[in-house]
């Protein structure tokens, strides 16, 4: 913007007048520091302090595998499809907590892994986790 000074018409003034960005700015700061303390949600808790502690009993995995060929393991071990039940029955006997991990190749059957969970569950194992391959 160009303004005259008044005592020459010829003479302009080329300054920036300043005083409205001055003005928006501090419209602006005064609301960043109102709405700043709004934007934390959290609910503000003192947790109560406790020691560490350590598990008074281990807790041991058993690990049922099925490979390719729709073979079973035990932890590694194989074992006949037959003699599975009774194997897991004699496992959940010693801990009732018993843990199973299960793990089949891609390539087995959806029918082959339906019936080592079926017999998994009639040897009454209630923990069961399936193991996958992370994507990519």
């Amino acid at each position: 913007m160009a303004f005259s000074t008044g005592r020459d018409s010829s003479e302009v003034v080329s300054e920036i007048n300043i005083t409205p960005l001055v003005d928006v700015m501090l419209v602006l700061l005064v609301t960043f520091i109102i709405t700043a303390p709004l934007l934390n949600n959290a609910v503000r808790i003192n947790l109560p302090k406790t020691t560490t502690t350590s598990s008074q009993t281990e807790v041991r995995t058993v690990t049922v595998s099925v490979d390719a060929n729709s073979k079973l393991f035990i932890d590694k071990r194989e074992i006949a499809p037959e003699a599975l039940e009774s194997e897991l029955k004699r496992l959940v006997g010693a801990n009732p907590d018993l843990a199973l991990s299960l793990q089949a190749d891609e390539g087995v059957p959806y029918r082959a892994v339906a019936k080592v969970m079926a017999t998994i569950q009639r040897a009454g194992v209630s923990k069961l986790s399936v193991l996958t391959a992370p994507m990519g």
